[in-house]
């Protein structure tokens, strides 16, 4: 699933700005306002994925609230399923940490569930998109994944874009027969170290 949002905001100056830094080197400056286009991508896609994903209880809340806001004109704002109720694990780009904010906000993330995308933007920083397999490999470092654990993926890219992925767990993951990106050092990455990247 993914939406892209380029018509409806000025992304060309919004995204990034090339500055020099104190030691004279160049680099990429994403703007404050880059989370707001990406919280507003994630509930585009999150409005028309959650009726094909989440539990029965809550798509009868979304098409209640549909029917409140387009037959009968009542000013409610749009229900946002709630997609803990869909997904054992929740892997969000870790584009930043005013990004990651954000989505924690909007889709009411717990810690636990944000852990994954804050420590891969603690240990690699912002790798793009591809920081969705590293929190996967973060998942199965941990023990986590199981036997037909689903697993949603949220990448957010240029344009401005975002996507959603869902996988099923084939089968349990052991970590100790796993080789990845997290075994050697995942003792040292606490869940507890503060996420220092922006």
């Amino acid at each position: 699933m993914g939406s892209s949002l380029s018509r409806n905001y000025m992304i060309g100056n919004m995204i990034y700005i090339l500055t020099e830094d104190a030691n004279g080197k160049v680099g990429v400056t994403l703007s404050k306002e880059l989370s707001l286009v990406a919280g507003e991508a994630l509930k585009t896609n999150v409005i028309k994925l959650g009726p094909l994903v989440v539990p029965n209880a809550e798509k009868l809340r979304f098409f209640t609230n549909l029917v409140q806001r387009k037959v009968l004109n009542i000013q409610i704002a749009p229900y946002v399923p709630d997609f803990k109720l869909a997904f054992d694990h929740i892997c969000i780009h870790a584009g930043g940490k005013a990004v990651l904010d954000k989505v924690e906000n909007s889709l009411k993330l717990t810690k636990q569930q944000l852990e994954p995308s804050r420590m891969t933007l603690y240990r690699f920083g912002n790798t793009s998109s591809s920081s969705l397999w590293y929190e996967l490999a973060y998942l199965e470092a941990k023990g986590r994944i199981k036997w037909r654990d689903k697993v949603s993926q949220v990448a957010f890219g240029s344009g401005f874009k975002c996507n959603i992925a869902i996988w099923q767990a084939l089968r349990t993951i052991d970590p100790a027969l796993e080789k990845n990106p997290w075994m050697d050092e995942l003792a040292m990455h606490s869940s507890h170290f503060p996420c220092s990247h922006d």
